[in-house]
């Protein structure tokens, strides 16, 4: 049976290569669009820095393990996972999609490794009955949306998409833009999986592959990768176990940004929505990540408002004290985020501004936030969330002081 298991925050799909192939099947059947990502610790290590790359990652409809460092993450966790490559992966899905006749779309970057004469060449050797077609795009983000302008594309009506862009551009894309092209089915970022089928690389000897030492193998092959190497095999371990047995010991230092605005001789203050739960609203709120509160608050509101347009008035150290896991009605996905974080609870400082630009400068992240608005002072307290209303009510009280 398929379960999941959490590594630093990111949901892994423990799969056996036996269920993969119905798994893919399973998807394409949908009759939503669906897409697949593949965790290594590279990944990882960018998701748990990048909250819009965490939260494309952990809304995949499958994300089967790719590295040995996961495998050794699940088993200090009591979990026995198998590893399933991006190659394995991308060669179980094209055998899918020649067998279904499927419309293939694969996306590549202009300048990468293969270019779109070595994959056709190499798929039409390998699955000569596949039905596909190869587009090249710069490596701008602004010209992506240019593809759901082409009209070879448009014609094609493609059923799966390929992205070769790596990570973490692949998933943005696939998020933002392949599920927009008419008729697609399933996505899935590869990144240089088909590298090996154009032979510009070599996978590593079995003996390598086997006691988990590929990386090994590409050092040698590629010094010029030993930072992403070092990445893997040093940095992710440490996080992983800092995360597992160090963070939970402790309380996280947070702060919430009570912001506000004067209109008519009246005081406004600004929630937000958050994404995970309908009607949930609360302050912004973030980890202060070592920084004084001042600075602190200043950051998270451009972070989560995308404006700076906020004039300073004070600060409070330490206001109020949470354990996580002692609320029932938190979504899944904020459960996932908060086992991101690792620590046992959070330790809230108080951060007060006043708004000093005009609404439209303010604009909310999809992955954090729905909506946001101006609440009267007076009516606050019986807006935010049951379960902020303790620490609502000691920052009301504080801001009551401020005239």
């Amino acid at each position: 049976m398929q379960n999941k298991i959490n590594i630093l925050g990111i949901n892994i799909d423990n799969i056996s290569k036996n269920d993969l192939k119905d798994s893919i099947s399973s998807l394409l059947n949908s009759s939503s669009f669906q897409y697949i990502v593949t965790p290594n610790p590279e990944i990882i290590l960018k998701a748990i820095t990048d909250e819009e790359y965490f939260y494309i990652i952990n809304n995949a409809s499958l994300a089967p393990a790719d590295g040995i460092g996961l495998k050794f993450a699940a088993l200090v966790t009591g979990n026995i996972i198998p590893r399933i490559t991006g190659v394995e992966i991308t060669d179980e899905l094209l055998n899918i999609c020649n067998h279904l006749q499927k419309k293939v779309l694969i996306v590549n970057w202009k300048d990468g490794l293969s270019s779109d004469i070595d994959i056709q060449t190499a798929l039409n050797k390998k699955y000569q009955d596949l039905n596909f077609f190869v587009h090249s795009m710069p490596r701008e983000r602004d010209n992506w949306k240019s593809i759901l302008n082409q009209t070879e594309i448009l014609k094609y009506e493609p059923d799966v998409v390929f992205c070769l862009f790596g990570a973490p551009y692949q998933e943005k894309f696939i998020y933002h833009i392949a599920k927009k092209i008419p008729n697609v089915k399933l996505a899935i970022g590869v990144g240089g999986a088909f590298d090996f089928f154009t032979n510009k690389i070599k996978r590593a000897p079995g003996i390598f592959r086997i006691i988990g030492l590929e990386w090994l193998w590409r050092l040698i092959k590629q010094p010029k990768r030993w930072k992403r190497i070092y990445n893997a095999v040093v940095v992710f371990p440490f996080k992983f176990l800092r995360w597992q047995f160090i963070l939970p010991l402790f309380y996280r230092k947070n702060v919430a940004c009570l912001i506000y605005k004067k209109e008519n001789n009246k005081r406004f203050v600004l929630l937000v929505e958050r994404e995970d739960c309908e009607d949930y609203w609360q302050l912004p709120q973030g980890g202060t990540d070592g920084e004084k509160i001042e600075t602190a608050g200043q950051r998270e509101l451009f972070e989560e408002l995308n404006s700076s347009k906020f004039k300073f008035v004070c600060a409070y150290k330490n206001q109020y004290k949470y354990k996580f896991g002692q609320r029932n009605e938190d979504s899944e996905y904020i459960k996932i985020v908060k086992k991101h974080l690792g620590y046992k609870g959070q330790s809230q400082s108080l951060y007060i501004a006043e708004f000093t630009g005009k609404d439209t400068d303010i604009r909310i992240n999809f992955w954090e936030h729905t909506n946001w608005k101006w609440v009267p002072e007076e009516n606050v307290l019986n807006t935010v969330h049951d379960c902020r209303k303790k620490a609502m009510n000691i920052y009301l009280n504080i801001f009551s002081k401020i005239k």
